[in-house]
Parts: structure tokens; sequence; C-alpha cells
């Protein structure tokens, strides 16, 4: 084992050994190079005279740059788009996204997480935890309705088990028994788990209430105190899209400084939060397992992370982190914000006005949805593929098939004029696929 990695591993299991346990071999391997890296940063603090480390071209003290792309890019000075970005991201993007998940999780007053590390999105993020935390055959605890790109991600790239429970009650509700007791289930075999909560969900759009959000987090760390090592994902992907009586904030929150067994991860994006998609912008934020001083852990971990970076992409986008820290920074951010807010909720609430008339429940049926960008229909006599393939040869509409029973439908496209169409066009296609 390199020095380096060693080195952060006795950091790791000297601030808490539970959490050293939790990761996989090659999280175990894996460091940050002193290498390139480290040599341009100490020069760029030192060489006064001349800097000749990092392998970009500079021209009069400035990156060189071809005028036909900087013209696309006036206002953004050239320093902060065309040079690389620290593997780990730039700092001022760092700490200003660290004060965000301050401010939006209240439930986060007085407890301790980590500085945000800048992944190329979301699902890179996911990937970094499954690197991270999972060796072939460990166990990832998921709900029956999930992401399809978990799946290549944790299951066909790094060779986990999924683990999966019904996700709604026959009342409606979150299945919060079927969650606690499939992830005890697979601490038992493994003795660690990573369980993914992912909400505002998709595909279902759901995320829960209050009460059962308490559930989740009082449960898993009933499990964890028990000797289960858990490593707690929340992918907040939708986060702030929250419609109705839903938590307002991310679970992380409730999960931070619970037990020396259980590792809050915290995943972001830019992408949905400030309608980037292209931007690939995002965050993992390790949080505390107890109240103790942890930044020692933290730095370590996040070492290793910025290691993995390195290793596989270099390091993010910089247009796209300028461009995002921007827009932290302006003022109207909050109110435009807001805007495109109100526009999803109204979509979101069409949605449900529409289907509560009763009008379609001959053929079919939603779950519960209360946030995000999704919702899904339960099809009670056709099958969704076949429903799917309909829509698009018949009608023109486009949706997703997630099962043989459910159809997934982004309210998200949907402008609330459209909506009462929409869904007689799918009535119609279901009476008629029906009907043979």
């Amino acid at each position: 084992m390199n020095a380096l990695a060693k080195e952060l591993n006795e950091i790791i299991a000297g601030v808490n050994p539970a959490v050293y346990e939790m990761l996989s071999d090659l999280g175990k391997n894996i460091y940050m190079p002193k290498g390139i890296i480290t040599q341009s940063a100490e020069a760029k603090e030192k060489a006064h005279k001349f800097n000749a480390t990092i392998g970009i071209a500079m021209e009069k003290g400035e990156p060189m740059y071809l005028q036909c792309i900087y013209d696309h890019l006036k206002g953004l000075p050239a320093k902060d788009v065309f040079t690389y970005a620290p593997s780990s991201g730039k700092p001022e993007l760092r700490t200003r996204w660290r004060k965000k998940i301050y401010d939006e999780n209240p439930s986060l007053a007085g407890k301790n997480i980590g500085s945000p590390v800048v992944t190329n999105a979301l699902t890179h993020g996911l990937n970094v935890v499954a690197d991270m935390f999972l060796d072939k055959g460990d166990y990832v605890v998921l709900p029956s309705m999930f992401w399809g790109n978990y799946r290549l991600t944790f299951s066909v790239i790094n060779g986990a088990e999924i683990a999966t429970y019904e996700t709604f009650t026959e009342k409606g509700g979150f299945n919060v028994q079927a969650l606690l007791s499939k992830v005890e289930e697979c601490g038992k075999i493994k003795g660690k788990a990573v369980v993914i909560l992912n909400f505002p969900n998709n595909p279902s759009g759901y995320t829960p209430v209050p009460a059962e959000a308490k559930a989740i987090a009082d449960g898993l760390t009933a499990i964890a105190e028990k000797g289960i090592k858990l490593v707690v994902v929340t992918d907040d992907a939708y986060f702030t899209l929250f419609y109705e009586d839903s938590i307002t904030e991310s679970i992380y929150g409730q999960l931070v400084g619970r037990s020396k067994n259980l590792l809050p991860v915290k995943l972001d994006g830019a992408t949905k939060e400030e309608f980037v998609w292209g931007f690939r912008v995002g965050f993992i934020t390790f949080g505390a397992t107890s109240s103790a001083d942890e930044s020692k852990m933290f730095a370590a971990i996040e070492k290793k992370v910025t290691g993995l970076i390195r290793g596989t992409i270099s390091n993010c986008p910089h247009p796209s982190q300028t461009l995002v820290l921007k827009s932290l920074e302006h003022p109207d951010f909050e109110k435009q914000r807001k805007q495109k807010f109100e526009v999803l909720k109204e979509r979101a609430l069409k949605f449900k006005e529409i289907l509560n008339r009763g009008e379609f429940t001959d053929q079919f049926t939603y779950y519960p949805f209360n946030s995000g960008y999704f919702m899904c229909l339960k099809l009670n006599t056709v099958d969704a593929e076949e429903l799917r393939i309909h829509l698009l040869d018949k009608y023109g509409i486009g949706t997703i098939s997630s099962s043989k029973t459910d159809l997934r439908i982004a309210f998200s496209c949907v402008e609330v004029g459209d909506s009462e169409e929409l869904f007689k066009c799918i009535y119609q296609a279901c009476k008629e696929l029906a009907a043979k």
C-alpha cells in the first residue's frame, strides 16, 4: 500500500475506526499523489519570477485562448474559464456551496460537515460513492421504484448487490418499515450496507412527510447503534422542489452526528437546482458521525475523493464552476429560482387535480407524488412498455415505462395547458390496448 494512502487511513481510523472499515478496497488504497498538482500549487504560491510547472499555455501573464471562443464568454476573467480547476473543485465554490447547505437545511444547525468536493454532476458523485465504499457483493439498499442508472453505477460497473424494498405502503405512505427491515437484513449479512435515500424520488416524485423522515433517521440510527456500519447517501438531485406536505430540506440534516457507525454522505447537483443540466457541476459532502471534532477525518476522506477524481477525470470543468458560483452570488438568484419553482409546482398540482377527478381509474391510478420532476401512473389493464410504444406511434407522446405496471411522466416537461389532453390521450391509448 502506498505510504500516502496508509497515512490517510491512519487519520480516518484514528478519528473513527468504523468509517475506515466502511471503505472499499479501492477506498483504502486511493490517495491524492504529491506530484504535479501539489508541486504546481506550491509554485503558484511562491514562484514570483517564472512558473514553469502546470501544463497550460500562458501569454502575457494570462491563459492563452482563442478569441473565437472567448467572444462567447465575455464578462468572465480568462483565468476563471480556461485554466484547470483544482481536482477537488474551485475553492470559492466549495465554500459557497457549504454555506448554502447550512442555509437551506436548518436541522444542520450546530452540526459538523466537511467541505463539499466538486464532482462532474451528481451521477459522478454516485460513482465516487461506489468506488469509495463498495466491493463486489456488498449491498446497496434501494426502494423498488429507483432510477435505472443506479443499476449501471452500483451493480454493472461496481459489482454490488442491489437489495430493494416496496416503496409505498398499501395506504400510500412511504414504506419506512420495509426500508429499515431491508437495511438490517443486509447489514447482518455483510456487517455494513450502503443506503440510498433519493428524495424527491425519481421516478415517483415523492418526498417523505416530517413524521416519515424522522422515523427513517431514527430507525437507521438504531440499526447503526446495533453495530451495523451504514453509509447513508442522500441523493438530493431534485432538492428544493418540494410542493406540498413533505419535508422541505434534505434528510441528511437528521442523520449527521447520530452514530459512530453511520456515515452521512450528501450528493448535490447544480443541475436541477439552477436549471443548468448541461453544466455538469455536482458536490459530495461528508457529514459527522458524532459531535466530536472530525475535521481531520473529513480532510482525509476528501483527499481520497480528490485522488479518485484526479485518477479518472483529472478535474471538473472550470467554466461551469465559475458560472454556478456567479449565479449563487447574484442578487436575483433566489427570486429567479423561485419563479421557476412556482411554474413546476403549478404543473405538479395540475396533474394531481386532473387525476383526482377519478375519470381514469378504470385504466390507471397514480402513486403518491408531492415534489421533484416526475410522477408515476399505476396501470390496471395494460403493459407499460406496450403503452409507451403505442403512445409514441399513434399519439406522438413520449413517456417512460419503469416497470410492467408503472409509467413515468415528467410534469417538468408539460405545460399546464397541455395536461388535460395528455391524460385523455393516455386513457384512450389504454382502452385501445385493453380492447385488443
